[in-house]
């Protein structure tokens, strides 16, 4: 009966000490903490996705803005009106080059913002459509002339003076081709006639021809090998 008893109390858990009391406490009071801070994180998130929400649909409603600009915030509230925007129908762009200072502008798609103007912000420069349009109309004014000179450079140099004044001392007042003798070429020297190439002779004719000068041929060496045994 006592070792039966004995088992029981001490499989039973001990009192808590004073110290792990102290541990538990301080882990609820962390976990309530976190709880409360993730509910404020949700709650600010919310209001200010809703002051977004209305802000943009005044935005769209005034017909006299065609872009609206945003004051630096945070990564989190950039991405809030970033989500805003796009379920508006807006443009919207991120611009800034430190974290701390980038901000968001909103452009009514009527009005988009051409790949110039987004180059300026990106620059940090504010967008001039005036001084835009005089730049452009510069660079495809030195593009007309880059490509005239490039024109001009291909065609063959020509003398800016006259070299006949320029060496009439040494060759006169005639030019020297003017002094030259026009040579001609003899159009007849070295041709002959295409009726003397014809051969008018008939097949027959020809053939006969032929066999005389073998027998005249024959003749001549049998009468020189003749001549030779004698």
């Amino acid at each position: 009966m006592a070792d039966l008893l004995g088992s029981i109390l001490s499989s039973m858990e001990k009192p808590p000490t004073v110290h792990d009391q102290e541990s538990r406490r301080k882990a609820r009071e962390q976990a309530a903490r976190l709880k409360k801070m993730e509910e404020d994180e949700k709650r600010k998130k919310a209001e200010f996705r809703k002051k977004m929400e209305k802000e943009v649909s005044e935005f769209i409603q005034d017909s006299t803005l065609k872009k609206k600009k945003y004051d630096p915030m945070g990564k989190i509230e950039r991405s809030i009106l970033h989500d805003v925007a796009e379920v508006a129908g807006l443009s919207s762009f991120s611009f800034g080059e430190d974290e701390e200072g980038r901000y968001v502008m909103l452009f009514k798609k009527e009005f988009a913002p051409s790949d110039e103007e987004l180059e300026a912000y990106r620059k940090g420069e504010e967008w001039d459509p005036q001084k835009a349009e005089e730049r452009r109309r510069l660079k495809e004014q030195a593009a007309l002339e880059m490509e005239k000179a490039s024109r001009t450079q291909k065609r063959p140099a020509s003398p800016n003076s006259n070299y006949r004044d320029k060496y009439s001392h040494l060759i006169g007042t005639s030019a020297a081709k003017d002094a030259a003798h026009t040579l001609q070429a003899n159009r007849t020297y070295g041709c002959v006639p295409v009726a003397n190439k014809r051969d008018t002779r008939s097949i027959e004719e020809a053939m006969n021809e032929i066999r005389a000068k073998k027998r005249l041929k024959k003749g001549e060496e049998e009468a020189t090998g003749s001549g030779s045994s004698v």
